[in-house]
C-alpha cells in the first residue's frame, strides 16, 4: 500500500489539496459571496483534482522507468514493487473516476460543456509524459499551466456560476485574486521544473531527452535559473507594496516580506553558485516552500482583511 502511495506522490497531492481548499476556506468562505458548490461538492472537486494528478504520476513513471533507474535509482516503483501492467491499470481507474466526477460537477453548475476540462487535463498529462516532457521547455511549461490552472478551477466551479448582475464586480475581484495566485504558481513551478532538470542533466542525457540543462549545459542554465527568479521576486514586491501597504495590510505585507520574499531571495543568490545534484535538490526543496507559503499567504490575507476592517 504504502508503494503505491509513494507512487502517486502522496505528499505532492496532500500540499495540492491543501491548497484547493485553503483557497476556499481560509479565502472565499470569509468573503459575503454566494458559492456555487455545496461543501461536500467543493470535496469532489479537490477529489476529482488529486485524481487526475496522481495519474499524471503513474503514467509519467511509466514512460520514465528507463531515465529513473539512472535519476533515481533507489526510487524505483514500477517494474520493482509494482508491475507495469498494475500501474496501467491504476492509471486508468484514477483517469476514468477523476473525469466521472468532473462530468458530475459540470452538471451539478449546469454547465455541461465545463467536463471537457478534465478531459483535456488527463490528456496534457499523457501527452507530457509521453512526448512533451522531451521538447524543450514545452514539458516544463505544461506542467507548470496545471499546477497554476488548479487554481483557476476554482473560481471556474465555485465563483462563475454564482455570479449575476448585481455581484459581478465583486466576484470580478475574488477571481482577478485567485488569477493573481495563479500566475504566482505558474512563476514559481515553471522555474522549480528547470532545477529538476538540472538535477537529473545526466539521466536525460542518456536518454536523449532536450531539456534546457542538455542544451545549453548546467552553469548557463542555472544562470538562466537565476535571472528568472528575479521575475517573481519583482513581482512580489511591486504586488506586496501596491495593495499590502497601500492597503494598510501590514500583517500581510510582513509575512509576505518574511515567509515568500526571503526564502525567494535566498534561492536566488544560491541558485549563482549551484553546480552539483545536491545542490539544485536544495534549490528545488526551497522553491517548495516558497510555494507552500505563497498559497498560505491567501489565508493572511483575508485573515488581515476582516481584523482591519
Amino acid at each position: 500500500m504504502f508503494s503505491f502511495f509513494k507512487l502517486i506522490r502522496y505528499q505532492n497531492l496532500l500540499m495540492l489539496a491543501f491548497m484547493q481548499l485553503l483557497f476556499r476556506y481560509g479565502f472565499l468562505k470569509w468573503q459575503n459571496v454566494p458559492l456555487s458548490l455545496a461543501d461536500w461538492q467543493y470535496i469532489l472537486l479537490v477529489l476529482s483534482t488529486l485524481l487526475l494528478a496522481a495519474g499524471g504520476y503513474v503514467i509519467n513513471d511509466v514512460f520514465d522507468q528507463d531515465t529513473d533507474s539512472e535519476n533515481r535509482p533507489n526510487r524505483i516503483i514500477i517494474g520493482n514493487k509494482i508491475s507495469e501492467a498494475a500501474a496501467y491499470n491504476i492509471y486508468v481507474a484514477l483517469n476514468i473516476t477523476g473525469v466521472g466526477i468532473g462530468f458530475y460537477l459540470s452538471n451539478v453548475i449546469m454547465k455541461p460543456g465545463f467536463a471537457t476540462i478534465f478531459i483535456l487535463i488527463a490528456a496534457m498529462l499523457y501527452l507530457y509524459a509521453t512526448s512533451l516532457k522531451q521538447t524543450l521547455l514545452i514539458g516544463n511549461i505544461i506542467i507548470a499551466l496545471l499546477l497554476s490552472f488548479s487554481v483557476i478551477i476554482i473560481g471556474i466551479y465555485d465563483l462563475f456560476p454564482a455570479t449575476y448582475e448585481g455581484n459581478q464586480r465583486e466576484m470580478s475581484v475574488l477571481f482577478s485574486i485567485l488569477i493573481d495566485y495563479a500566475i504566482f504558481a505558474f512563476m514559481i513551478n515553471f522555474i522549480r521544473e528547470i532545477v529538476k532538470d538540472l538535477e537529473d542533466v545526466n539521466g536525460d542525457y542518456n536518454q536523449g531527452m532536450t531539456t534546457l540543462p542538455i542544451v545549453l549545459g548546467v552553469q548557463r542554465t542555472s544562470r538562466v535559473v537565476f535571472g528568472l527568479s528575479f521575475i517573481p521576486l519583482v513581482v512580489l514586491l511591486y504586488y506586496t507594496n501596491e495593495y499590502f501597504a497601500a492597503g494598510n495590510l501590514y500583517a500581510t505585507m510582513i509575512y509576505t516580506l518574511l515567509c515568500v520574499v526571503g526564502p525567494l531571495l535566498y534561492f536566488t543568490i544560491k541558485s549563482w553558485s549551484a553546480k552539483t545534484k545536491k545542490d539544485f535538490q536544495h534549490l528545488s526543496k526551497v522553491l517548495k516552500l516558497v510555494l507552500l507559503f505563497g498559497i498560505i499567504s491567501i489565508a493572511v490575507v483575508a485573515y488581515n482583511i476582516k481584523h482591519h476592517a
